[in-house]
């Protein structure tokens, strides 16, 4: 694979020089340790991303307001704002495609709000809320689960500058067990050319950010943030799952400020591939019940992944592959895990002995693990790098501390 050439458009040298690593160490140093971002969170200019997709292209705008609704999404209100920005949602496919604007305030949602083709639903910042309301549960999205928002097989749709807050520690999100993980908080699904960017989550039942069953998408500049304990499992952060061709880049996660929290972030495979997709300059704390991120596979492989200059930080363990599928699992091949900073990891109930930065393999493979590239990642208080015997695989140039 040459390496970015089909899905990272910028990228920096493939190696950095040690005045380089040595900065970058520094800088990690004093905001990592700290589980502060590296970035800051104002109202994004997606014009500035790296992201490969574009998602909306029109720049007509429609709103609530300018609509005449009767009854419109009022700021701070008590009752139920769904209907309204629906409406203005579909006014905008209807026309081609447009931008739903919302000012700051809380919005509730007590339905699922469903983007079309060619439409960008944008806030201005962490400020605009939609929050799950009181009742919120009462129904289910197109896909039998409780997304707050869904793409639902939209193409050419745009996500921005806004917080969605699914109300899991109001709810009971475990009401419908078999519907709690069939949606996602935001969820991105059998869809293309999506970008969901300056989005912050709050208070999940289920995953925060996911995408599902679909191809050129981008995450970036998004915080995640789990703090409920004692009520779910299985609260991971921006989990893409069956799909490809994407990039997670420059995203807050922290799943560890309750005890629920699992996974930071994530590759599964259940009913297609993953592969093509970047992970890259990412801070992330995995929770208690999981990694910092997890190659989690099934019966289809998971390749072309490059993880690069993430900062990794306590989570139980930091870079793995988990099996999950009886049979035949899916190989694992083409995979560069290069210049991450992980350190200080935490144990929690997925590893109450503790974990390792990195293993890849373990736990359980069955098909080929090959071409496994680790190199040049700063290790420091978080165990040992494990990859398995495999075709091209290799191990490179990793640095390790001890506090």
């Amino acid at each position: 694979m040459t390496r970015f050439s089909r899905f990272h458009p910028g990228s920096r040298a493939a190696i950095l020089g040690a005045a380089t690593l040595a900065i970058f160490i520094v800088i990690t140093l004093v905001s990592g340790l700290s589980g502060k971002p590296r970035h800051g969170f104002p109202v994004w200019d997606f014009s500035d991303s790296r992201c490969a997709a574009s998602g909306v292209s029109s720049t007509r705008k429609f709103t609530p307001t300018e609509m005449k609704l009767s009854t419109g999404p009022v700021a701070d209100s008590t009752v139920d704002d769904t209907s309204a920005i629906q409406r203005a949602i579909n006014a905008a496919a209807e026309a081609g495609g447009g931008i739903v604007s919302l000012p700051a305030g809380t919005f509730i949602i007590d339905g699922h709000l469903k983007l079309k083709n060619n439409v960008r639903l944008t806030g201005v910042g962490p400020r605009t809320v939609l929050k799950a309301g009181p009742r919120f549960l009462d129904s289910t999205g197109p896909e039998g689960g409780y997304p707050l928002l869904t793409t639902s097989g939209a193409a050419n749709v745009t996500i921005a500058n806004l917080t969605a807050d699914q109300s899991g520690n109001l709810l009971d999100g475990n009401a419908n067990p078999g519907g709690r993980l069939s949606a996602y908080l935001i969820d991105v699904r059998d869809s293309r050319n999506v970008v969901v960017y300056g989005v912050s989550t709050r208070n999940p039942f289920t995953y925060s950010i996911a995408v599902v069953g679909s191809n050129n998408f981008c995450i970036t500049h998004c915080r995640t943030r789990v703090a409920t304990s004692g009520r779910y499992d299985q609260l991971d952060g921006i989990h893409i799952l069956d799909s490809n061709t994407g990039q997670v880049i420059d995203n807050y996660v922290d799943q560890r400020v309750g005890k629920d929290g699992d996974d930071g972030l994530v590759a599964h495979t259940i009913h297609a591939p993953v592969y093509d997709v970047l992970y890259g300059d990412n801070t992330v704390r995995g929770g208690n019940d999981g990694d910092g991120m997890q190659l989690a596979v099934g019966n289809y492989p998971i390749y072309n992944i490059v993880i690069e200059d993430n900062n990794f930080w306590g989570s139980p363990y930091g870079i793995r592959t988990g099996y999950w599928s009886s049979g035949t699992n899916g190989a694992v091949h083409n995979i560069i895990i290069d210049d991450n900073y992980i350190h200080d990891l935490i144990p929690g109930r997925a590893f109450p002995d503790g974990g390792d930065a990195i293993n890849i393999g373990g736990f359980g493979a069955i098909a080929p693990v090959t071409k496994i590239t680790v190199k040049d990642n700063f290790i420091c208080n978080a165990g040992t790098i494990t990859v398995v015997p495999g075709a091209g695989n290799m191990t490179t140039d990793n640095r390790v501390c001890r506090r």
